[in-house]
C-alpha cells in the first residue's frame, strides 16, 4: 500500500516535472520567435491526446479508487508533451549550422578499436540478423508505454516520477549536445548504402533527409506529423535503454527481459540508426547523469521540512524510504 509520505513526495516531483515540460514549451516558443521556423499541422493525435490524458488524470486523482491510473495517465501526458516540444526543438537546434562532427566521431570509434564498416558488412553478410536488429531498435517504444503503466499501476509513484524526470532531462541534454556537435551519421561518413534490397536503416532516414535541408535553410516549415528522430550524438535510443533497465529493476522477474531487450537495442542502434559507437556510449552516459540528477532532486525534496516531519523513525535523516524498493531513494 502506498504511504502518505511517498504520495506527497511523488506529487511534489510531479510538479517539478510539469515545470520541466513548461520549460520545454517556452524554449520552443522562443526558438520559433527568433528564427524563421513555422509549425504546421498542430492538430495531431499526440497534441490532442496529451492534454486529454492530463485532464483525465487530474479527474481520477480526486477519486479514491483512481490514484494509480491517474499517476499513469499524468506520466503519459508529461512525456507526450515533452516529446511534442522536443521534436521541433531538435530541428531548430540543428539549423544552427555548427560544424559537422562525423569525421571526428568516426576517428573516436577507431581510437576505441571499434570498426563500424566491419560491423555493417558483418550484418549484411548475415541477413537473418537484420530482422532482429529492426525488432530490437523498435524496443524504444517499450519504456515509453510500459514503464508508466507498470510503475503507475503497481504504486511505485516516486520511481515513476524519477523516470519521467530523467527521460525529459536526457532528451534536453541530447538536443543541446547535438546542436553543438551535429552529425549526419555513419552511412554518410563511410559512403555505405542505408537502403538495400535486404535492409533499410529506418532510423537513419530522417537524418540523411532533413539535416542537409536544415543546414542550408530550405527546411523551415515543420509539420509535427513528419518530424523524425534526427539526433545522432548522443544516442537517445542508448539513453532510453539504460533508463528502462534502471526504472524497472526493482521488479525482479522483469530483469531478464529488460536485459535482453535493451542489450539488443544497444547492439542494433548503430546499424538501424546510423549511429557511431561513441553515440551509444555518450547516450548511456547521459542517462546515467540524468538518473543521478533525478535521485539527487528526490533526496532534496524528501529532506524538506514537509517530508522530514512525516518520515518514519526508521528512515535515515534526509532520505526517503520507498517500501517498493526497501531502500532509500
Amino acid at each position: 500500500m502506498v504511504g502518505h509520505m511517498e504520495r506527497r513526495i511523488a506529487n511534489r516531483l510531479q510538479l517539478i516535472n510539469w515545470s520541466l515540460v513548461a520549460g520545454c514549451a517556452m524554449s520552443l516558443c522562443l526558438g520559433l520567435a527568433v528564427t524563421t521556423f513555422t509549425l504546421e499541422g498542430l492538430v495531431t493525435t499526440e497534441v490532442v491526446t496529451a492534454p486529454a490524458l492530463a485532464a483525465t488524470g487530474l479527474w481520477l486523482m480526486r477519486r479514491s479508487w483512481g490514484e494509480r491510473p491517474a499517476f499513469t495517465m499524468l506520466a503519459f501526458a508529461q512525456m507526450g508533451s515533452g516529446v511534442i516540444c522536443a521534436a521541433p526543438l531538435s530541428y531548430i537546434g540543428l539549423s544552427a549550422g555548427m560544424p559537422l562532427q562525423d569525421s571526428r566521431f568516426a576517428e573516436l570509434d577507431r581510437l576505441l578499436g571499434l570498426d563500424w564498416p566491419a560491423y555493417f558488412h558483418f550484418a549484411m553478410a548475415n541477413p537473418e540478423l537484420l530482422l532482429y536488429a529492426k525488432f530490437f531498435y523498435a524496443m524504444i517504444l517499450v519504456p515509453a508505454f510500459g514503464v508508466p503503466v507498470i510503475l503507475g499501476l503497481t504504486g511505485q509513484y516516486i520511481r515513476l516520477q524519477q523516470f519521467v524526470m530523467a527521460a525529459i532531462l536526457a532528451l534536453c541534454v541530447v538536443i543541446a549536445v547535438s546542436t553543438l556537435f551535429p552529425a549526419i551519421g555513419t552511412y554518410f561518413e563511410f559512403g555505405l548504402p542505408s537502403d538495400t534490397e535486404i535492409f533499410k536503416a529506418n532510423g537513419y532516414g530522417g537524418q540523411a533527409r532533413d539535416i542537409p535541408m536544415l543546414r542550408d535553410g530550405t527546411l523551415r516549415a515543420l509539420k509535427l506529423t513528419e518530424l523524425g528522430g534526427i539526433l545522432t550524438f548522443p544516442s537517445f535510443h542508448a539513453a532510453t535503454a539504460l533508463l528502462s533497465i534502471w526504472s524497472l529493476w526493482s521488479i525482479w522477474w522483469l530483469r531478464p527481459a529488460l536485459l535482453i531487450l535493451n542489450a539488443g537495442m544497444l547492439v542494433a542502434t548503430p546499424l538501424v540508426g546510423g549511429h557511431y559507437f561513441v553515440d551509444v556510449i555518450a547516450g548511456v552516459s547521459v542517462a546515467a547523469l540524468t538518473i543521478q540528477l533525478s535521485k539527487c532532486l528526490t533526496a532534496v525534496v524528501a529532506a524538506s521540512p514537509l517530508a522530514v516531519s512525516t518520515q518514519s523513525a526508521s528512515a535515515e535523516p534526509g532520505r526517503l524510504v520507498d517500501p517498493a524498493f526497501g531502500r532509500g531513494v
